[in-house]
């Protein structure tokens, strides 16, 4: 077992893609090509981001050779992250590229781009993507969706869209099953050294007669072996664990305050139930308010109807006691003047036909 820098490490990364070797071995397993010759390019190292370390970027200019012999240039932009980071800061380095007019191809009189592919490194997994190795190749269809090869590849297409490959460096625990694996089993975090993630224990035998592996192994003993070199890393840690502490601290906050909006969310649920109940029962007293007054007012008719009738009945009554009264009047009158008849000597006959009064109402007038 060799004990070797960590190459997620930025510092320890540049030091490896220095050597233009180990940059085509690199370069050539994930492009699955041939590439002849790696040129850095301008502004080639770059960490800009959170705190000042977020994202490391090199821009190189690839010659790939195809299988038929010929060759052509195509632009790598390689950008590596150890943290789970903004897809918008990618979005960004990739269209300075596409602004760039050093990566147009020379003397082209259509102002044609050089072909790019994007490589991201990444120290995290993206969703539930369980691939280590992610290709994201572009194809051409008609309107029916078959796919369109004559013409292609184009100049003009070629110049505004791009293909890229995405490596899940958590994923890189695998066994080794083709020439890809091989070379980025050299990032495999499962081989962490005991105490330390800046340095990986690797098994020399599994690069047994493979020289370029052999060139990445020497590289990578040699970066651990160098002060400067650990010195970086260190700064790394440092910074990171303040970034991490710094985002843990955030997520943190971010969980009260998801928290407290769900209480929020369901207080206020709640209370829009509350509401509804509020609503409907409102509803029904109104509805009942409404049966009631619609009652009020039959019985108010009701009543008005028998005030009517009452003032009738009294109307009535009053006319019944007057003619009480009048025949009351009247008999006293009659009796009065049989009393007379019968006290001059007239017998009840006679004053019966007299008065032209049956004979019963003559004796039972005298009779009180």
């Amino acid at each position: 077992m060799l004990t070797v820098a960590n190459p997620i490490y930025d510092s320890v990364f540049k030091y490896l893609m220095e050597d233009e070797r180990i940059a085509r071995t690199l370069l050539s397993a994930l492009l699955k090509k041939d590439v002849v010759n790696v040129e850095t390019r301008r502004n080639e190292y770059t960490n800009i981001g959170r705190d000042g370390l977020s994202i490391f970027r090199i821009d190189f200019g690839a010659t790939i050779r195809e299988a038929d012999g010929s060759q052509h240039l195509v632009l790598i932009e390689l950008q590596k992250t150890w943290v789970e980071t903004e897809t918008l800061r990618f979005r960004q380095y990739l269209g300075a590229q596409y602004a760039n007019t050093a990566n147009m191809i020379p003397n082209s009189r259509e102002g044609y781009a050089i072909p790019m592919v994007t490589v991201y490194l990444l120290g995290h997994q993206i969703g539930d993507i369980e691939e280590p190795v992610l290709y994201v190749r572009r194809n051409s269809y008609d309107y029916n969706d078959r796919e369109v090869t004559k013409g292609l590849p184009n100049p003009f297409i070629d110049s505004l869209t791009h293909d890229s490959i995405i490596v899940q460096i958590p994923l890189l625990h695998g066994q080794i099953n083709n020439r890809l694996d091989k070379v980025l089993s050299i990032f495999d975090q499962s081989h962490q050294a005991a105490g330390t993630k800046q340095m990986l224990n690797i098994d020399e035998t599994t690069y047994d007669g493979d020289d370029e592996m052999q060139i990445i192994v020497s590289r990578l003993l040699a970066a651990a072996s160098d002060a400067q070199m650990r010195h970086n890393m260190n700064v790394e840690d440092e910074y990171f664990s303040a970034i991490e502490s710094r985002d843990t601290t955030i997520m943190l906050k971010d969980k009260k305050i998801a928290d407290q909006n769900a209480t929020i969310n369901e207080q206020s649920a709640t209370i829009d139930e509350q509401s509804a109940t509020i609503n409907e029962q409102s509803a029904t007293i109104d509805e009942q308010s409404a049966t009631i007054n619609e009652q009020s007012a039959t019985i108010n008719e009701q009543s008005a109807t028998i005030n009517e009738q009452s003032a009738t009945i009294n109307e009535q009554s009053a006319t019944i006691n007057e003619q009480s009264e009048r025949i009351a009047n009247q008999q006293e009158m009659l009796r009065t003047s049989i009393k007379m008849l019968v006290g001059a000597g007239m017998s009840p006959e006679a004053v019966a036909l007299n008065l032209n009064k049956p004979i019963e109402v003559i004796r039972q007038l005298m009779n009180r």
